[in-house]
This record gives structure tokens, C-alpha cells and sequence, in this order.
């Protein structure tokens, strides 16, 4: 029999494999922490434990699994005699589910399931700061400036004053930044954002945060910052570190850019990245439940790059 001890190992096992290494390598580790955890009647670690499989599913493109895990938190922290344990981690499964939506380009199904992660706190705390954040990205997506900039000024009043503190929240908070950056028109501070967001997550050791940053990056040196003549280069990086890790999710949106931005210069190339990029779009869409995964590959870049 396993010993009660082996959860904590497990929980601290999967959760650095899905903010530091290959979130596939999470997966068997978390699912054996919830079974455990729900054997011992140790609600809180069960909690801890769906939430971390839930984000570990998502990263590696499996969103229906991660929407499947993650619905029955968010559903048991709505109830109203749930226990505190169970709203935090209902709030933090909320957002990543809106994360999910996003992803797909569901923007205002995200924006209602931040807004649900947040009425589920109490207006402080990461999972407040995860749901302000989401909402700030869920604005970027329906090109909202001002409301973009409100969410994220809220989130980022959340973070403590430590430099030392929130590792994971700062990064993200770089990202979003850029993005609205970018929406407002200011390009070069977004491409300063996003390298202060990469050298973040190079510090904290987090690969698959360095790929999203660089990802970023490269869209920003696209868009005419500074450095523009770089990112091909840039997201010929965050592509490679993302196939290393096995993050789809970031792999086709780099490949697909970086396919366009070459087909010029070195065809070869361009043609490589454009399947990568497809490959990876299927791959996503493998996971999806039927109608959410028809509007997937109807969105219209992502029948642009299936039709090229």
C-alpha cells in the first residue's frame, strides 16, 4: 500500500513537471495523486491534484481531457456548501478552463468562465490574479483596449512586492502586457515586455513559459519593433523548445508564422514549418469534442493554414 507520505511526493512530482518540465510527464503522476488523495478522504490535495492535471492536459493540447477534469472543480466549488479548499481550486480550474476556450479562439465563452473563476474568490490572491489576467487577455481577443488595460492594472495590483515572489503570475502578467501593447499601437514597448518576460522565465527555469514568452516576441518583432529582422529566428526558438516539451498549443501558431515569414527566403523551411504547423492543429483537434472541434478547424486561420 502506498504510503500517505507518497502523496505530497507525488503532488510536488507533478506539479514541477507542469510548470518546469514536459507537461505529458505530469499527467500519470497527478492522475495517481487524485485517486490517492480521494482514497485517503484528503479533499484539498484532491483538489490541488485535478486543477495541476487539469493545467498539465492543457498545455500539451489536450483540452477536451483538461475541460473534462476540470468542470466537476469548478462545479464543486459553485455549491454552496463548499468548503474554502474547494472554492480556491474551483477558481484556479475556472480560469484555466477559460484559458482553454481562449486558445481556441472562444473569447467570450473565456470571459464568462473568468468572470466565474472570480466571482469564486474574494477578490485577492492567485486565483483572483489568474481570473483578472484572463479577462485582461479575453479583452485583447475582442480587441477592448480600455478594458484590456483596466484587468490588467487589477491584476497587477495583486502581485506582492516581493521581486522574489510569484514567479508564474509576473511572467504571465509580461505577456498579457505586450498584448495590449501591441493593441495599443506600441510596438517596441511590447517587444521590450516580452524579452523581460522570456529572461523571467529562463530565471525560474520554466521552458514552457520560455517558449509562450518567445512566441510573443516574435510576434511583436513581426508586427515592426525593434528587432524585427530577428524573428524568424525568435520563433524558430520558441517552435524547437516547444516541440521538445511537447506544448502544441504553442507549437502551431509559431510554426504557421514562421512558415510564412521564410517562404521567401528558404522554401524548404517554410514548407517543414507550414506541416508542422498543421500536424499540430490536428493534433489539437483530435482532443476536442465534436462541436467545438468543428468550429476549431473552421476558425478562419486555422482553415487558412489546413487549405495552404
Amino acid at each position: 500500500m502506498t504510503a500517505p507520505d507518497d502523496l505530497a511526493s507525488l503532488l510536488a512530482t507533478g506539479e514541477h513537471a507542469a510548470f518546469h518540465g514536459k507537461p505529458a510527464a505530469a499527467i500519470s503522476v497527478l492522475e495517481q495523486a487524485v485517486v490517492l488523495a480521494q482514497s485517503q478522504g484528503r479533499d484539498a490535495e484532491m483538489a490541488a491534484a485535478g486543477w495541476l492535471l487539469g493545467v498539465a492536459l492543457g498545455a500539451g493540447g489536450r483540452y477536451g481531457g483538461a475541460l473534462t477534469v476540470l468542470s466537476p472543480l469548478v462545479e464543486s466549488g459553485r455549491a454552496e456548501d463548499s468548503r474554502a479548499e474547494y472554492r480556491l481550486f474551483a477558481a484556479l480550474a475556472a480560469a484555466t478552463v477559460a484559458s482553454v476556450h481562449r486558445q481556441l479562439g472562444r473569447h467570450a465563452i473565456a470571459r464568462a468562465s473568468d468572470l466565474q473563476a472570480l466571482e469564486l474568490t474574494d477578490g485577492t490572491g492567485e486565483a483572483a490574479f489568474d481570473a483578472q489576467l484572463g479577462l485582461a487577455s479575453d479583452a485583447v481577443g475582442m480587441e477592448e483596449g480600455q478594458e484590456a488595460a483596466s484587468r490588467l492594472a487589477l491584476a497587477r495590483s495583486l502581485i506582492p512586492n516581493r521581486d522574489d515572489a510569484w514567479w508564474r503570475q509576473r511572467v504571465r502578467l509580461g505577456w498579457v502586457e505586450a498584448d495590449v501593447q501591441l493593441l495599443d499601437g506600441q510596438v517596441d514597448e511590447a517587444v521590450q515586455t516580452a524579452l523581460e518576460a522570456v529572461a523571467r522565465a529562463e530565471r525560474s527555469r520554466a521552458p514552457r513559459h520560455v517558449a509562450k514568452g518567445l512566441l510573443i516576441l516574435g510576434i511583436a518583432q513581426v508586427s515592426g519593433g525593434q528587432g524585427g529582422e530577428d524573428a524568424p529566428s525568435t520563433l524558430r526558438r520558441a517552435a524547437t523548445l516547444a516541440e521538445s516539451l511537447g506544448t502544441i498549443p504553442l507549437v502551431w501558431p509559431a510554426r504557421a508564422l514562421l512558415g510564412a515569414l521564410v517562404a521567401e527566403d528558404d522554401p524548404v523551411e517554410s514548407a517543414r514549418s507550414l506541416q508542422a504547423a498543421r500536424s499540430a492543429v490536428l493534433t489539437l483537434a483530435s482532443d476536442l469534442p465534436p462541436g467545438v472541434r468543428g468550429a476549431w478547424l473552421a476558425r478562419p486561420d486555422v482553415a487558412a493554414l489546413l487549405e495552404g
